[in-house]
């Protein structure tokens, strides 16, 4: 399988993703945005992952890469490709979908619950998971789920942490594809954003709780990729 990444910052990487990839002996491409904007054409992807970053989807006029990014995703989805979105990633995908991504009332930083909304369209694809749940969170911006989409995840302060819609495009709020090392550079790179909050967990509390969860986390990414591949 041929899967094309796109990247908004060198900080957010595919994480486990990339050793999901290998381990099947799938071909990886990047778009990586910080460097340049280049896409491949659409026949040459078969999956189409989306991943983070700092970035509102509105923020078109900041970042002159938004809207063509836009329009190739569109351009992926109309021709029938499987995508996949992670937090900004997922994002995107709603406001192509039709759907409105703006502020949450309250950002949501480091190890927090999230619950699995059970229901007949997302068996197939969620019914490894438990009912709950602990992932890594880093966002401040939330969607409105799109018109005809399936809610599969909900956290207390997030309503819409994930959907599938049509069996084709997915999108995921929260971070199955975290890594020790990925971890690092968000708390790096994003350490002004640890402020004293409801949902916004200190810098020492995330490093020193993320080997209780990485390895689960990362094996529910696995299970949900493998299904959503075989939707």
């Amino acid at each position: 399988m041929r899967i094309h990444f796109i990247q908004h910052v060198a900080f957010e990487s595919p994480g486990f993703l990339l050793e999901w990839a290998e381990q099947h002996a799938h071909t990886i491409s990047f778009s990586r945005m910080y460097e340049q904007v280049n896409f491949p054409a659409v026949q040459d992807v078969d999956l189409l992952i989306i991943m983070g970053g700092p970035m509102g989807v509105y923020e078109e006029n900041k970042y002159h890469w938004l809207k063509p990014e836009k329009e190739f995703i569109r351009k992926v989805i109309d021709n029938g490709k499987k995508v996949l979105g992670i937090c900004l990633g997922a994002q995107l995908l709603a406001e192509v979908l039709g759907s409105k991504v703006y502020p949450n009332v309250e950002k949501e930083i480091g190890w927090w619950p999230v619950q699995t909304i059970r229901h007949e369209k997302a068996d197939l694809l969620t019914g490894d998971l438990p009912e709950i749940f602990t992932a890594f969170h880093w966002h401040g911006d939330t969607f409105d789920l799109p018109k005809g989409a399936v809610h599969l995840f909900r956290t207390d302060i997030c309503h819409n942490q994930g959907f599938i819609f049509n069996e084709q495009v997915a999108g995921l709020q929260f971070h199955l594809e975290a890594t020790a090392p990925l971890i690092d550079q968000m708390l790096h790179h994003g350490r002004s954003e640890l402020v004293i909050a409801r949902y916004i967990e200190p810098e020492t509390e995330i490093r020193d709780t993320a080997h209780q969860y990485l390895g689960n986390t990362n094996r529910y990414l696995n299970s949900f990729v493998n299904n959503f591949l075989k939707l």
